[in-house]
């Protein structure tokens, strides 16, 4: 792909967000009876492409039983509320009640008390009464401190999850983590990120991680797009991320799974994700929405509380149906958010491919108008396609 001149002496590459592509269906349809959307990792077989994200909002002990259920895995952010307070019932209180223009800094004052490391093996527990497969998340910061007790706990799948995480971290002041020997000696498979580059995700997925997360910033509560000036439109991002699996498989012959972390509000946005090369997708603001979230209507990010640099806003979300309708339906709506993984389906029934991995080489069209051709009547409105 040719640059596109900025100025004299720098230039750059077009990039494209999910909602500027469109999936362009094959010669063939399909019954949606036929199709098959559950998806692997390691030992581990899912009914269905998801990872909830870890945040407070999104994933409690309890939701991420009931996400499990449905067939997907909620990972649990141990270094949240969860693992602070005893009872966090009180501190969710007081990020739900804070006014609009307040919500940042009540945030910085409940999170700033430590992490109690013996609460982890605690809710490690609570999670496994509920779910099948138990997923925690934790910042490269704060793993050397924490793995050990996660390790204790038997998580089934670590997640070391940041802004930006790479292979290759350098420090003057203090001892950077060695991913590559973190995740080569932990006993449970890891997936890392998050990284939006052909080189950064190579170079993780050469640490020996069973997943890469796709995704710098474009979650509806993230603001590091704005605060930090870095991030890559995640339709280009998981397309170069793609490329370096297929490197990494020639190279060593391992499949590394590609996770799309982010930017993902109706199924259509899901499909769009896996054409471009995810085999799962990390949803948050989606399943925040739920009533069952522990968000109770708003969702914020685990760097919305940055006790220095906050890179997240608390967003109201609302209460928009079960996690069950949003994930599987039936839908109430006609504006694509609830009964994701059903129209996932249904998007590979209508453009012919019958497993992930076909639709995963689907072709794919750059298509700023997609939204909009002929949709006037709903934008005017306010309704479908025009919220």
């Amino acid at each position: 792909m040719a640059d596109i001149e900025i100025g004299f002496g720098k230039s750059g590459r077009r990039a494209y967000g999910l909602d500027e592509i469109t999936i362009v269906p094959a010669r063939r349809t399909r019954d949606p009876d036929d199709v098959d959307i559950s998806w692997e990792i390691d030992a581990y077989r899912l009914p269905l492409p998801l990872l909830a994200s870890a945040m407070d909002s999104v994933v409690s002990p309890e939701t991420a039983g009931l996400i499990s259920k449905l067939g997907g895995i909620g990972v649990l952010n141990v270094e949240g509320l969860w693992t602070r307070y005893e009872d966090p019932a009180p501190a969710f209180e007081a990020i739900l009640n804070a006014p609009a223009d307040e919500a940042t800094a009540r945030m910085q004052e409940v999170y700033a008390p430590p992490v109690i490391p013996e609460l982890i093996g605690e809710r490690v527990r609570q999670m496994r009464e509920h779910a099948a497969l138990v997923s925690a998340a934790v910042t490269p910061q704060r793993a050397r401190k924490l793995l050990d007790h996660l390790a204790t706990a038997e998580v089934d799948l670590l997640v070391i999850q940041g802004t930006v995480v790479t292979a290759e971290h350098k420090s003057k002041a203090r001892k950077p983590l060695n991913l590559k020997k973190v995740v080569r000696e932990l006993p449970m498979p890891v997936v890392v990120g998050g990284c939006a580059s052909y080189e950064a995700g190579l170079h993780l997925m050469r640490t020996g991680a069973s997943g890469v997360l796709v995704g710098v910033g474009p979650g509806a509560a993230c603001t590091s797009r704005g605060v930090l000036g870095i991030g890559v439109p995640q339709a280009t991002a998981i397309a170069d991320v793609r490329a370096a699996r297929m490197r990494h498989l020639d190279e060593t012959g391992v499949y590394v799974h590609l996770i799309a972390d982010g930017g993902m509000a109706t199924g259509g946005d899901i499909a769009k994700a896996v054409a471009c090369g995810a085999d799962a997708v990390m949803l948050g603001s989606p399943l925040a929405a739920a009533d069952e979230a522990p968000g109770g209507g708003y969702h914020w990010g685990m760097a919305t509380p940055h006790a220095a640099l906050p890179r997240g806003a608390r967003v109201h979300v609302g209460r928009r149906a079960s996690l069950e309708e949003i994930l599987l339906g039936p839908a109430r709506e006609a504006d694509g958010r609830s009964n994701l993984f059903g129209a996932l389906a249904t998007t590979m029934a209508a453009s012919g491919y019958a497993t992930l991995k076909e639709l995963q080489k689907a072709d794919v069209m750059v298509a700023p108008s997609i939204a909009t051709e002929g949709k006037a009547l709903q934008h005017h409105q306010g309704v479908g396609m025009g919220l």
